[in-house]
């Protein structure tokens, strides 16, 4: 059979490869994308889970590089449905004419370069062979579904699913007996939707996490107006804040203020909508502890003034770490879906699962049947999804041998020994830790500039030097000194009790901002592609 080849192939069409494949269109590239699901939209199209929404404000959420999208395209919520999201992206692909350059189905099972051809070869699992000059990943952060460690998962004889790979059919909820483990960010939104649509709902958590008020609702017409007028003012909000998103710190300390007024502006943010309550705080409490552990007491009396029982309220409460140092689920009434009398908390840590039977959950106390469990157990996140592609560099070496203890890259976007791959949406780039779309589009402006400087210059091979990942490694390892969030088991520290080896601390994201990173990225560019090497 022979080789497909193209200039460029993108991995993904989700959210980064959509506009990646836009860019390269528009420079007369050869391009392809694969994609794994059989259609566009990444975690929108997979992730179909009742309650799955973003947390970003929607008109901060799409695309700001296209006037025609931005006008005609109307959000219905301040945060839009994962239906109305994926929506747009498919809106968005046909508009751009994109689809025809997509090929779904196709899961790639590994990717070796050839280091006299300066090409990649990428064997799907349909056993087809591609090869291309410049490959680019756009697998996503949260892309690599894992189930739970229980003895007898297999056994389950009712309906089970990883929220991941909710069926794209209608699920009847009516008159079931549900069990959701996990209460992560969708486990979260999980509950809150099925709390009121079930026969009971059982909760099994671990580690309870911090929650705070989404505050969603409708964009009237007005509004809408309102919106499609400011767009330049949003962007460049974003663009000024470190996380991309509109909510920015509040530059003032917690002690320059009364208690009194302290408590007035908490609970402004508080009753403000999205991530308000987590990044337009006092600049310094998500990274003092002092103030950090006032903070979090205040949004512990809201979850008691919140939960009816006490005992069950506390069990919510987290013990371990400190608001904000985890990624902080918005929802929607999930605190008062414990008020209800078919809502049920189960704490492992008083009474553990022993495993799944064939009719439900056996725990330490007593075993429970169910006709549904939902495994909301989370991601393998930022690097599992390249852990599941063999990606093969110079000398043989494997990128999952590199990253054994962790993810080795310059600026998140190449990693040495791997010439001629473009790690967008990897680990250690702004995409990480901020606001998705507008650090994706940095991150894409950035790539297709530099491929359209090899073009013109013909050069066939870029690689990021030895030294230039060094120098980053450790400039990522530094920014995590004395951050609280690096105190905290958590995906943003590549914890994962799922996962054999994540067990500690591993350096995933970048702390710097995205700003700072975006003038990082110019000035490699202004200085020749410091750091790489162009052959």
């Amino acid at each position: 059979m022979a080789q497909e080849h193209h200039e460029v192939i993108i991995i993904g069409a989700g959210v980064c490869g959509i506009y990646m494949l836009h860019r390269i269109l528009g420079m007369g590239v050869d391009v392809t994308v694969l994609e794994a699901a059989e259609g566009p939209g990444g975690t929108w199209f997979r992730n179909r889970y009742p309650g799955a929404r973003f947390d970003s404000e929607s008109y901060t959420y799409g695309y700001s590089f296209n006037e025609e999208i931005l006008q005609e395209w109307d959000w219905s919520e301040h945060f839009a449905s994962q239906s109305e999201t994926l929506s747009y992206l498919e809106f968005v692909v046909e508009k751009l004419d994109l689809r025809g350059h997509m090929q779904f189905g196709c899961k790639v099972d590994s990717a070796r370069f050839d280091d006299e051809a300066n090409t990649w070869t990428l064997v799907l699992s349909d056993g087809r062979e591609l090869t291309t000059g410049i490959l680019v990943t756009a697998i996503g952060m949260l892309s690599a579904a894992t189930l739970p460690r229980i003895e007898g998962v297999e056994d389950y004889e009712g309906q089970a699913f990883h929220t991941y790979y909710w069926p794209h059919e209608p699920v009847d909820m009516a008159g079931k007996r549900v069990a959701v483990i996990g209460t992560g960010a969708t486990g979260v939104q999980v509950i809150s939707e099925l709390a009121d649509k079930v026969a009971e709902l059982t909760v099994y958590q671990r580690r309870p996490n911090w929650c705070a008020p989404l505050h969603n609702g409708p964009i009237d017409e007005d509004t809408q107006a309102e919106i499609k007028a400011s767009y330049d003012e949003i962007f460049e909000r974003c663009a000024a804040t470190p996380g991309g998103f509109l909510h920015g710190p509040d530059r003032r300390a917690f002690d320059e203020v009364s208690e009194e007024e302290r408590l007035e502006f908490w609970e402004k943010i508080y009753n403000s909508r999205g991530f308000e309550v987590w990044l337009g705080n006092f600049r310094d409490v998500l990274v003092e502890t002092g103030p950090n552990e006032v903070y979090s007491e205040f949004i512990a009396n809201k979850i008691r003034e919140r939960v009816h029982d006490p005992e069950t309220a506390e069990k919510l409460i987290p013990k371990d770490h400190g608001f904000g140092t985890r990624r902080v689920p918005l929802e929607t009434n999930y605190y008062e879906a414990y008020n209800r009398d078919n809502v049920h908390l189960v704490d492992v840590n008083e009474t553990p699962i022993e495993r799944i039977t064939p009719g439900g959950i056996k725990t330490s106390d007593q075993e429970r049947e169910f006709d549904i469990i939902v495994y909301a157990t989370g991601f393998d996140a930022i690097t599992g999804a390249f852990d599941r592609i063999e990606f093969v560099g110079v000398g043989g070496q494997k990128l999952a041998d590199k990253w054994r203890d962790g993810p080795i890259t310059y600026m998140g976007l190449q990693v040495a020994g791997y010439p001629n791959m473009l790690t967008l949406a990897g680990p250690q780039g702004a995409s990480v830790s901020s606001n998705f779309p507008p650090a994706i589009e940095a991150g894409v402006n950035w790539a297709t500039e530099l491929i359209q400087f090899m073009r013109e210059n013909h050069y066939s091979r870029i690689e990021a030097t030895p030294e230039a990942e060094a120098g980053w490694t450790r400039e990522i390892m530094d920014s995590y000194e004395g951050a609280l969030l690096t105190q905290t088991k958590s995906w943003f520290t590549g914890y994962n009790s799922n996962v054999d080896g994540h067990d500690k601390l591993r350096y995933m994201i970048y702390l710097g901002g995205a700003p700072t990173y975006r003038e990082r990225l110019a000035s490699i560019t202004e200085h020749g592609y410091e750091g790489f090497r162009l052959a």
